[in-house]
């Protein structure tokens, strides 16, 4: 799941780069944020179930300039934090070990992924792919054994260059204190915050900061109204935190000292695994709605397929198979049973070819040049590299018709943009497969004129009156000649000896017979030619298309990456498989 989540998260980081005025960036960029969110929760749980008794984590948090690291500095009774009076002064998650050792924290480094730890004093504004981990040595009254943890503010014009470091550090706590100033309390940036935080149950702690003596308890009563418009769990504990302006630090209550020690006794980490599930299950149509979109274009994209290879199919029927003056291919037949025929004046000839050659090397001689003379003059192989043309022209009008819908629209043109730079491969590819199968469907011409000759070995009287035949000794000369290459397969179909022949064939006592033979040899070039080259070569190579599409315009997440993810969701009740 963890691997899914990612590459989620890449594809739309990928796609929203671009830039593209057809992407809704604000949505896009809420996403990322949600997915950045999810794949650190799963970090999280990951890490528990290889520690199951790691150190506290606690968090501050805050919008810009509400005192989140003066804070940090009273709960360690020190100075580790950086202060300044100017805004997004900290913007690297920076973890101060409290009565915890590092090496207790090593583990750490696997939750933050590609963020690399560097000291305190090497962090710059340069990079945002880091954070920083260090001990405190100072005595702490305030805080339990813990990591406390500094986080950038998440609200200010530059917050989004290093919002996945407040997002992972926020993720990773255990404990959350909310510091928000009286000026910034109501702040709507402050609330979607601590709504996306409210899946992860952390128990929470509001400290209300920079405040004036007697101002508490209306801000208080303004708070809780905020928090449950925002959230639906209850209104958490709120420290308010008076300016002590000789030190220039706020000051924390006496009375709430143990405050925090207490809150760390709530927390429950049993029921990450199912809180993780929760989190994916609410935002997991959401985040699959582009990549579902796709799966659907993918689907309109296969019935599109199928209909220019039907409408390929009607035409190689109706302009080759039902064509009186071009299909060719049972004269070709025909024109192999006059060979096999003990024809007068030809037989000699015929004799000798059997006596200077064996069967196989006749075979071999055939699948030579005869067959690539007949490949090569056949106006079945003209017409089908027509109907290819024809048929890639009608799907690119059909998918630039779909880019300019609206609906998906930015898939359509790069998959149209993608058929067009590939358009000449596929033709060649098609052209090659057809000769191809011309060539070895002669196998099957070949097998026609052997049973058409054995039927007529059952009517000798049928077959006497051929041999007697002067026109059928000339249709054998044609026959010859088209073997040699003398004539094209065209000039077969059309010579009026051969016409004869077929006129004399059809009104003998195999007429019926032939009939049949033709009409199987027809249904049988039509299925060779629909699996061969319609579906084994031009349709596989378009259904395989939008696999090629750049990720960084397109999801390209399979619907089978998709199924094994969504297995992993719902098959284990009580938690995910992490991978």
């Amino acid at each position: 799941m963890l691997e899914f989540i990612q590459l989620l998260r890449q594809r739309y980081q990928a796609i929203l780069n671009q830039q593209n005025q057809l992407v809704d960036t604000p949505l896009f960029q809420q996403r990322i944020d949600q997915l950045i969110f999810a794949e650190a929760f799963i970090r999280k749980g990951q890490r528990l179930v290889a520690n199951t008794k790691p150190p506290l984590q606690i968090a501050v948090v805050g919008p810009t300039q509400a005192g989140k690291s003066s804070l940090v500095n009273v709960l360690l009774n020190s100075a580790a934090a950086g202060v300044s009076p100017l805004a997004g002064y900290t913007i690297h998650p920076q973890g101060f070990c409290q009565g915890v050792s590092l090496a207790e924290c090593s583990d750490l480094q696997h939750y933050f992924g590609r963020f690399e730890c560097l000291a305190q004093r090497d962090l710059t504004k340069q990079r945002h792919d880091c954070y920083s981990l260090a001990e405190n040595t100072s005595a702490s009254t305030l805080l339990p054994a813990c990591v406390l943890w500094d986080t950038p503010d998440f609200d200010s014009i530059d917050s989004a260059t290093y919002r996945e470091g407040v997002i992972r550090a926020v993720v990773l706590a255990d404990v959350i204190i909310l510091v928000v100033s009286k000026e910034k309390y109501a702040d709507q940036s402050v609330w979607d915050m601590m709504a996306m935080l409210e899946d992860l149950h952390q128990p929470t702690l509001i400290c209300l900061n920079k405040l004036a003596e007697g101002s508490e308890k209306v801000v208080v009563q303004s708070l809780k109204e905020k928090w449950q418009q925002a959230r639906s769990d209850a209104f958490p504990g709120v420290v308010p935190l008076f300016y002590q302006k000789p030190a220039g630090l706020p000051v924390w209550p006496e009375a709430d000292v143990h405050r925090l020690a207490r809150l760390a006794d709530k927390v429950n980490v049993k029921k990450q695994p199912r809180f993780e599930q929760l989190l994916l299950q609410k935002y997991w149509s959401e985040w699959l709605k582009p990549v579902q979109q796709e799966h659907q274009a993918l689907i309109e994209w296969q019935a599109l397929i199928d209909e220019v290879i039907a409408q390929a199919l009607a035409s190689y029927q109706r302009d080759f198979l039902s064509h009186p003056h071009h299909y060719e291919t049972f004269q070709q037949a025909l024109a192999e049973l006059l060979v096999l025929l003990e024809i007068p004046g030809l037989a000699g000839v015929l004799a000798g070819a059997r006596k200077a050659l064996t069967w196989p090397v006749r075979q071999l001689m055939k699948l030579g040049s005869k067959r690539l003379h007949i490949a090569d003059t056949s106006q079945e192989i003209i017409l089908l590299n027509q109907i290819a043309e024809h048929t890639l022209i009608q799907l690119a009008d059909h998918v630039l018709d779909k880019s300019e819908q609206g609906k998906q629209a930015l898939w359509w043109k790069e998959l149209g943009g993608l058929l067009r730079r590939q358009r000449p491969d596929i033709v060649q590819h098609f052209q090659v497969a057809a000769k191809n199968y011309h060539l070895a469907f002669q196998q099957d011409v070949e097998q026609t004129a052997h049973h058409l000759y054995h039927k007529l070995q059952e009517q000798p009287m049928v077959l006497n009156s051929l041999r007697a035949t002067r026109v059928t000794a000339d249709a054998a000369v044609i026959a010859l000649t088209l073997h040699t290459g003398g004539i094209g397969v065209h000039d077969l179909v059309i010579a009026p000896a051969m016409l004869t022949v077929t006129s004399l064939l059809a009104e003998s006592a195999i007429g019926s017979y032939m009939h049949n033979v033709e009409a199987q040899l027809k249904q049988q070039q039509l299925n060779t030619v629909k699996q061969t080259l319609f579906i084994g070569s031009i349709s596989k190579i378009l259904i395989d298309l939008p696999g090629q599409l750049s990720t960084r315009t397109s999801f390209n997440i399979s619907p089978e990456q998709l199924y094994k993810a969504q297995q992993q969701l719902t098959e284990k009740r009580h938690g995910l498989r992490l991978l």
